[in-house]
């Protein structure tokens, strides 16, 4: 049986890709921190690795025809103090450096990886918008932050390609599942019939469904593509749109709409506040060229889904 070798396959995307991954008949394999972790489900098991002592099971390579990097420190999930600044870059550079080293070490037949990276490699869209498609994937990496974090990202996979392995790193925009993350988000304040604009509303957001994620990274392991792709879908949206469409079918007119001042966002967020408040317009021409379709391309079919 097809094997698959996942890293970050607890995470929000991890899970929803392991059970659609396991629907189409391949088996996964998850690299994981815990020992002696064990699976009931004969489509899934768990291996060891541990990034820090940059150790992994070297048998798990040795088994895997695939794999899928997803591991990495999530951006929002705290206040980028420099420590925190500094997991999450080295979470994604040295988890990198360990599959590297574990496919050096070990015999192995891995013919695909998949990378996850961000639409953080880009910056704030430029005024006017010089391409009405957004940015796209030869657009240099921005200065900031997330930017450069991107692109030493995608750096440190990169090597994976002097081994004859075909290469594929996907740009993710804001995914959107019904299991957590930025929806959730969105949906709390609707709790009590407010729809939470933020900012101006006017921010450009490149969005993605959870499930065109999945199918995305499928489709790069099964179809003979390489270098990095975005991965959003081809109607971004404003966050007035956003917040305004999500209160509607889940509050019908029940609701308030609300602008919270940046000023707030700053003090709640810090430094995160810079990519809820920036407006970014990402093309994903590049992966439909490829043949790629989308399920869910607006935000009503997404959201309604």
């Amino acid at each position: 049986m097809t094997k698959i070798l996942i890293t970050g396959g607890t995470g929000l995307i991890g899970k929803t890709l392991t059970r659609y991954l396991n629907d189409k008949g391949y088996a996964v394999i998850i690299l994981t921190r815990k020992k002696n972790e064990l699976s009931l489900d004969p489509m899934i098991q768990y291996a060891n690795w541990d990034i820090e002592m940059q150790k992994i099971d070297g048998e798990a390579i040795s088994n895997a025809d695939y794999i899928i990097h997803l591991a990495g420190a999530g951006v929002m999930d705290k206040r980028w103090s420099a420590k925190y600044k500094t997991e999450i870059l080295e979470s994604r550079t040295k988890s990198s450096a360990l599959i590297l080293k574990g496919l050096r070490e070990n015999n192995n037949k891995v013919k695909v990886v998949v990378s996850t990276s961000a639409i953080g490699w880009y910056g704030e869209d430029p005024k006017p918008l010089q391409n009405k498609k957004g940015f796209i994937e030869t657009d240099p990496p921005d200065k900031n932050f997330l930017g450069e974090t991107c692109r030493l990202w995608e750096e440190s996979i990169a090597p994976v390609t002097d081994m004859n392995i075909r290469l594929a790193k996907l740009r993710l925009g804001i995914v959107l599942s019904n299991d957590g993350g930025a929806l959730e988000e969105f949906k709390k304040p609707l709790r009590f019939g407010i729809a939470a604009i933020l900012g101006s509303g006017k921010q450009m957001i490149s969005w993605i469904h959870i499930e065109d994620v999945c199918r995305m990274f499928l489709y790069a392991i099964e179809n003979e593509i390489s270098g990095s792709f975005n991965a959003v879908a081809p109607e971004p949206v404003t966050n007035k749109k956003l917040t305004l469409t999500l209160a509607g079918k889940l509050r019908k007119q029940f609701y308030i709409p609300v602008h919270v001042p940046q000023f707030i966002l700053k003090l709640m967020l810090g430094q995160r506040s810079i990519e809820i408040l920036k407006s970014a317009t990402v093309s994903c021409e590049k992966i439909k060229k490829e043949g790629f379709i989308f399920l869910y391309p607006s935000i009503e079919a997404a959201l309604d889904h």
